[in-house]
């Protein structure tokens, strides 16, 4: 009497159980895809694409890969697709908030479409900066996020040579139109300026970051004289802070500021972390705000809306900012149309740290 053929055991996945699959140390996308009973494509499309492909098969599929312990030949996979699936970001420092979101915001889109997300920081350092690009084209990306315009000719010449499609963030003008994602960064700082002037403020003291290989900063800074200049006015007084965030340093500076015989009305900070040090060290000495001296800032962060006298600002559309970039370097390595909309505005948040003075000025 023969027995009937026994039946193979399946886990809840469908993944077949004991020792149907034996761990191999060569293991390739065909053994996955037959032991997952789909074909390769499927498994590259739940590797790349998961949103495309059943909870159901996706879950089997990545039982197979985690029981034969497969790791994708990125290098195979490349010289197939001529694409690596990596995006390299280089961003002058990961502790500004708006650049941490942007780069959150891109790795969520890139991760949609089956790309990876490779970060650097340049430290504001434009050596750094190319290096870094060098070691991402070394590695074969697909495309570079970079910040700002002005980056040395040698990186210039080096994405182009090797034909790597890039975008620049956190600044627009309408002669680097198709080429920059973000704000007109001298406009946004230009109606700041305006904003405190039709209030009645004359006397408009600055505390702004170093614009050395910052030009988005500078361009701040330009939209700020232009203002002030448009009325004949200039800053009243003007200081420049060695570090970037520091919100112990902008304290400092603001005390030098309204201990002056005749001390602004108004202050423009160059960052959100330069208006917080500049209102803790205010009511430190007893002064109102805005009674006293109105106090703006640049980008916003959590604390400045939850302080003693909230402070108003200009909110960066970061999250916009990271979407469009993805979307534009994506269009481009998958050689698919766009419509991408390059200027990002950004939008004047007006809190009780801004009024008029308490006498009118000449």
């Amino acid at each position: 009497m023969t027995s009937a053929p026994k039946r193979k055991r399946t886990s809840k996945t469908g993944t077949p159980t004991g020792t149907e699959i034996v761990a191999r140390t060569s293991v390739g996308l065909r053994d996955v895809a037959k032991a997952a009973g789909v074909s390769t494509a499927t498994v590259s499309r739940a590797i790349n694409k998961p949103d495309i492909v059943s909870e159901e098969l996706r879950l089997r599929i990545e039982a197979v890969i985690e029981h034969l312990g497969w790791v994708p030949d990125a290098a195979a996979r490349a010289l197939s697709t001529r694409r690596s699936g990596a995006v390299g970001a280089v961003f002058p420092t990961l502790t500004h908030g708006d650049f941490a979101r942007t780069a959150t915001i891109l790795q969520h889109e890139l991760l949609a479409e089956g790309f990876t997300l490779l970060l650097a920081c340049s430290e504001y350092d434009p050596e750094q900066e190319l290096r870094q690009v060098r070691k991402f084209v070394e590695r074969g990306v697909d495309g570079i996020v970079l910040v700002g315009n002005e980056h040395l000719p040698e990186l210039e010449k080096l994405l182009s040579r090797q034909k790597v499609p890039s975008i620049n963030t956190f600044v627009y003008n309408q002669a680097t139109h198709g080429r920059s994602i973000g704000p007109d960064n001298r406009k946004a700082l230009f109606d700041v300026t305006n904003y405190l002037i039709e209030l009645g403020h004359r006397r408009i003291g600055v505390i702004w970051q170093s614009v050395a290989n910052n030009d988005r900063a500078a361009e701040r800074l330009a939209g700020v004289s232009d203002a002030l200049s448009a009325h004949g006015l200039s800053a009243w007084p003007y200081q420049i802070a060695k570090e970037l965030s520091s919100i112990g340093e902008a304290k400092s500076l603001l005390r030098r500021m309204m201990s002056t015989d005749s001390p602004p009305t108004a202050i423009i900070c160059g960052n959100s972390y330069h208006a917080v040090g500049a209102e803790l060290e205010a009511l430190a000495m007893g002064l109102s705000i805005p009674g006293d001296v109105s106090i703006i800032g640049y980008d916003d962060i959590e604390i400045m809306s939850e302080l003693p006298v909230p402070i108003s600002t200009v909110r960066v559309p970061s999250d916009q900012i990271g979407t469009r970039a993805a979307s534009h370097i994506l269009a481009r390595i998958l050689g698919r149309e766009e419509d991408t909309q390059f200027e990002c505005k950004p939008e004047l948040v007006l809190r009780a740290s801004t009024a008029p003075p308490r006498s009118p000025q000449a």
